[in-house]
């Protein structure tokens, strides 16, 4: 029996976790949470959804990292350092000198990477010492790709993982009235940098179809225009929009709503409904929180980690290794791969085309400076890292955002 523990266990993300935890053979549950008003509203929601499923394990609910990780053949981390108001920092600070405000994607991101990186490493450290022989860290604590360069970096066996892929899959799959199990999606690039260069049902690709059929749904869905994916001939993540389509996105943040303040109030309305010991199925408004499928993608790739006897293909974050040729082979890519007890096997892919290439190398250099900017905490490479991100790039920029961005950084 295995021994599942999640670190951030308290995140409103838990329960659609736990409604697929007892299709694996899950002998403990581990929900470490450094907020005890989560770790309980959280975990008793966890433990009736966990009892009405007939779950026999051992469900744990602490705030102690050394015993949640103990023995742990799996650790999950899914953290927010400093919690919705850094979000919203991260999503306002870069407004001011006239850049993008994303959590993820250039300043905002370059931010929760200075922050996030050093706690997430010190987590690792501790499940290096506590954790089972050979376990693995799964992360999909933003940003992605750096977080998991930098685990990758310090030695951890450890893999990334985004909802994306899976986000896409469902998506294609409701198009062509198939169900989810049939379709691969064949996404290439960076996490949160990526295109859909084929969707294999039943593998074949017939992304060209799909395009010809349902590109102006699928441009909708992206929200950019449908030539774009016609001269791409693929389909951009949502996420592209922010190089694609920058000064519309930017006009758009400084006239809207941040979403960190819209996800905290869903936040608050979901911890609300968790409350409620009546409440014993993951409720419709977490589709609204963002991230659908995460737990999800989380699970059947636990599930391959485990078995190795799926055969299952995956989009996943990992070490390209000759994947993308023109990408350093240390470089992180997120790729789809056949995953099994060693790890994960990238499937073999073309070269990107020169559009794509130019743009993922630009940000494959930022996501280097800044994995290692996070870990020596130098502001001159910090300064180096925003320099190299496409939607930053000037020292005028740089100039007046650093000190902004580093004091969110350290709290």
């Amino acid at each position: 029996m295995l021994k599942v523990a999640v670190i951030g266990g308290g995140s409103t993300y838990t329960p659609e976790l736990v409604s697929g935890l007892t299709h694996l053979p899950v002998g403990e549950l581990a929900l470490h949470d450094i907020s005890r008003e989560r770790r309980e509203v959280v975990g008793a929601m966890a433990a009736r959804m966990l009892e009405r499923q007939g779950y026999r394990g051992a469900l744990t609910l602490t705030d102690d990292l050394d015993r949640a990780v103990d023995g742990a053949d799996f650790v999950l981390i899914q953290i927010r350092v400093g919690g919705q108001e850094a979000r919203l920092h991260d999503e306002t600070i870069p407004l001011a000198c006239g850049c993008i405000g994303q959590e993820t994607t250039g300043a905002g991101g370059f931010a929760k990477a200075m922050r996030t990186v050093p706690v997430v490493l010190g987590i690792a450290e501790r499940v290096r010492a506590g954790a089972a022989p050979g376990a693995w860290i799964v992360d999909f604590t933003n940003p992605v790709g750096i977080v998991t360069r930098a685990l990758l970096d310090a030695g951890h066996r450890a893999i990334g993982l985004c909802n994306v892929a899976i986000g896409f899959q469902r998506t294609f799959a409701g198009l062509l009235g198939v169900e989810p199990s049939r379709v691969v999606v064949d996404q290439v690039g960076l996490n949160h940098l990526t295109w859909v260069r084929g969707v294999l049902l039943d593998g074949v690709d017939i992304l060209p179809s799909l395009l010809e059929e349902h590109g102006d749904a699928l441009a909708d869905d992206v929200e950019l225009p449908r030539r774009l994916l016609d001269e791409l001939g693929a389909v951009p993540s949502y996420y592209l929009r922010y190089f694609y389509a920058h000064d519309a996105v930017l006009r758009e943040q400084l006239d809207g709503t941040p979403r960190a303040e819209v996800v905290g109030r869903i936040e608050h309305e979901l911890l609300d409904l968790y409350r409620d010991p009546t409440v014993v199925e993951r409720p419709a408004l977490l589709m609204q929180r963002g991230g659908a499928y995460y737990s999800e993608a989380a699970l059947g790739l636990v599930a391959s980690l485990s078995s190795g006897d799926d055969d299952a293909v995956h989009e996943v974050d990992i070490r390209n290794s000759g994947t993308l040729p023109g990408l350093a082979d240390d470089d992180v890519v997120e790729v789809p791969a056949r995953v099994g007890r060693d790890g994960a096997v990238a499937l073999a892919q073309r070269p990107l085309a020169p559009e794509l290439l130019g743009l993922v190398q630009h940000v494959a250099a930022y996501e280097r400076l800044t994995a290692r900017a996070a870990v020596t905490r130098s502001p001159v490479e910090a300064r180096k890292a925003l320099l190299a991100h496409p939607l930053i790039g000037q020292i005028e920029l740089v100039d007046g955002l650093l000190d902004s961005l580093l004091a969110e950084a350290v709290h």
